[in-house]
């Protein structure tokens, strides 16, 4: 599924994250540390290889919402983009941090000239976010940041499962409906 956003693409694939070897920028739902550990943060810095573990070591620790970039090391793509999310019913305004993962990530990709950018579902995993609820967040952050983008021209939401796809397709027909005179 793919929809134009002003100037910008946003689409949603099922995938692995760590195989869009045709994006810029790829999106690690990461730990606070930076360090490998289940999940999307563990795929990404095996295939990354432990150079990425060493070049996150100067950048942490970081704080829910808040973004950093690193190279992408054995990776395809040129940098990888670590948030942290919140974990769903321990940190305070959840839906505002997840609101700020999406808009730093974008920020910070767009701030190194990058044109595409990868996302997971950041927070959904070992954090215990409720898809269902995060989705919409995500696709509304993506699309409220859009025209603020410089040289961001693609966004794709990876998601791992069939069932995790349907509840993104969902939040993009939600969008595209509220907003659709304004695309």
């Amino acid at each position: 599924m793919r929809i134009q956003w002003q100037s910008v693409a946003v689409e949603c694939v099922q995938g692995d994250i760590t195989q869009q070897p045709d994006m810029d920028v790829i999106v690690n739902a990461a730990n606070a540390w930076l360090m490998p550990g289940g999940g999307v943060a563990g795929a990404i810095h095996r295939a990354a290889g432990p150079g990425l573990a060493e070049e996150c070591r100067a950048l942490a620790p970081i704080g829910p919402g808040e973004a950093v970039i690193t190279g992408a090391h054995r990776l395809p793509n040129r940098y990888i983009v670590h948030c942290l999310g919140p974990v769903w019913g321990r940190d305070p305004q959840p839906d505002q941090l997840l609101r700020q993962c999406y808009a730093n990530a974008l920020q910070v990709a767009d701030g190194r000239g990058a044109t595409s950018i990868a996302f997971p579902s950041i927070a959904t995993g070992h954090f215990g976010y409720p898809i269902a609820e995060a989705a919409p967040i995500a696709v509304k952050a993506v699309t409220d940041f859009a025209p603020e983008l410089q040289s961001v021209r693609l966004v794709r939401f990876v998601l791992f499962s069939p069932e995790d796809l349907a509840v993104y397709r969902r939040a993009f027909d939600a969008v595209s409906e509220s907003s659709h005179g304004h695309r």
